[in-house]
C-alpha cells in the first residue's frame, strides 16, 4: 500500500511542478514564442487577457494538487479531474492550435506525449488505491 501512495504522491507532484512551469510562458509571450516555435509571436490585448486568467486558473491548479498530496488517498479523485476536463481539454486546445497553423506539429507532439504520459500516470495512480471508508 505504501508503494501505491507513493505513486499518488508522483503523481500530485508532477502535475504540480508541470502546471507551475506552464504559467512561466503562459505570462511571458516571449517565452511561448521560443517553447512552442510561433515566429514574430506579438499577441494582442485579447490573447494576453485570455493568458492571464489561464494562469490564473494554472496556478490554482497547481496548488490543489500539492492540497491533495496532504490527504493522497482521500483526494484521489483530484487525479480523474485532471484527467478530465483539464487534460483532454489541454489535448484538444493543442489539436486546435495546430489545425489552425497557430503552433507548428511537431513542436506539439512533445507536449502531447507529456500529457499522454500524464493521463496514464494519474490513470493507474487513482485505480491502484482503493478508497478509505
Amino acid at each position: 500500500m505504501k508503494n501505491r501512495i507513493y505513486l499518488l504522491r508522483i503523481s500530485y507532484w508532477t502535475g504540480a511542478i508541470l502546471d507551475g512551469l506552464m504559467v512561466i510562458p503562459m505570462l511571458f509571450p516571449k517565452v511561448a514564442e521560443v517553447l512552442f516555435g510561433i515566429p514574430d509571436f506579438t499577441p494582442g490585448v485579447e490573447y494576453k487577457y485570455a493568458m492571464g486568467v489561464g494562469a490564473s486558473l494554472m496556478a490554482g491548479w497547481t496548488i490543489l494538487l500539492i492540497w491533495a498530496d496532504r490527504k493522497p488517498i482521500e483526494r484521489k479523485g483530484v487525479l480523474l479531474i485532471t484527467v478530465f476536463p483539464v487534460l483532454f481539454g489541454l489535448v484538444v486546445a493543442g489539436i486546435y492550435a495546430v489545425v489552425q497553423n497557430f503552433i507548428p506539429i511537431e513542436r506539439m507532439v512533445p507536449t502531447w506525449i507529456l500529457q499522454i504520459l500524464l493521463i496514464t500516470l494519474f490513470t493507474f495512480s487513482f485505480f491502484s488505491v482503493k478508497d478509505v471508508n
